[in-house]
């Protein structure tokens, strides 16, 4: 083993091996890039498909750009795909949290995600033919790592887009909340209720509303409500969601008040809050710790003690 090391040390330090591996992988990527610019530039060019697309009915106007991107990418699809059904349902629930419904994001995620680890690499091999210091193996060294990048990035943002999406949906749930308790106790139905929520909540937490009116729409179209509302959970994934549809589903199982669910839930809903918010109250301490220990206190010392220590260095300069 050792010897193998050796041996593969060896070929990495002889420049020469460097430059080859380095223009082959670039001829290679090259040759990619240019089966892959034909087959767009054939999908684009296609009367067939062109047809097809002033047949079908017209998408909304942000999915256009994921509707034009996922046609042009329909023959390579498969190849960009990852193979495994569970792999692409985990990443489907993901694109639905972060916002992303159209049925082409998940192809358009992976061609994205496919496009930067290809062209990260070549815009770094490229570059550095305008660094002549830089040796053939970093320059190697770099492009892998422009690689890895252009590989983790997408899924990354997407992780940062459904945490900005899930914070935006539990900051507007006790207002739904509320909002439905005095619907349902009104008198409104489940189903009126969730949809007055909606449009009330439809300028202050747009995506909690859009939510709430997706489930009204699906009950409308038939769906039953105990699935409409575990879709919700689904599409959500918050805990607060998912107590709020239990109940519900078990209230609507056994024929019981929703209004005093409701109401009963919306209690303990502001106990947990105010837990909560103690909770995070109580670990204030300890958090400034660090920023106390690392950033005031030098501070302090050297304001406080600073003028002494002067004085006495040239007290014990002038002896």
């Amino acid at each position: 083993m050792e010897a193998l090391f050796d041996l593969l040390n060896s070929y990495l330090a002889n420049e020469v091996v460097l430059r080859r591996i380095l223009v082959g992988l670039t001829a290679v990527t090259i040759f990619i890039l240019g089966i892959g610019l034909s087959v767009l530039i054939m999908n684009l060019t296609s009367p067939l498909r062109r047809r097809l697309g002033h047949t079908k009915e017209a998408p909304p106007t942000k999915d256009k750009m994921m509707v034009r991107v996922s046609t042009v990418l329909g023959p390579v699809a498969s190849y960009v795909l990852p193979q495994k059904e569970s792999e692409r349902e985990d990443m489907t629930d993901k694109l639905i949290r972060a916002g992303f419904r159209s049925p082409q994001a998940l192809p358009v995620f992976y061609a994205v995600k496919t496009l930067l680890t290809v062209a990260l690499p070549m815009v770094v091999l490229i570059s550095s033919r305008w660094f002549p210091e830089l040796e053939t193996r970093f320059a190697l060294t770099y492009a892998m790592m422009a690689a890895g990048v252009g590989m983790l990035a997408p899924n990354f943002v997407l992780h940062k887009f459904v945490t900005r999406r899930t914070k935006a949906l539990r900051n507007g749930f006790p207002d739904a909340l509320d909002l439905l308790v005095v619907c349902v106790e009104a008198g409104l139905g489940l189903a009126a209720a969730i949809q007055r929520v909606a449009d009330e909540l439809n300028f202050s937490h747009p995506e909690l509303a859009f939510e709430l009116a997706t489930v009204n729409a699906e009950i409308r179209a038939g769906r039953p409500r105990e699935q409409a509302l575990r879709n919700l959970a689904d599409r959500t994934g918050l805990r607060d969601i998912k107590g709020l549809v239990g109940l519900l589903v078990q209230t609507m199982r056994f024929g019981t008040g929703v209004s005093d669910a409701l109401r009963v839930y919306s209690e303990e809903f502001r106990d947990t809050r105010m837990q909560r918010a103690e909770e995070e109250a109580a670990k204030m301490g300890t958090t400034l710790i660090f920023p106390l220990v690392l950033c005031m206190f030098p501070v302090f010392f050297i304001v406080a003690i600073g003028p002494a220590v002067i004085r006495i260095m040239e007290w014990m300069a002038d002896k």
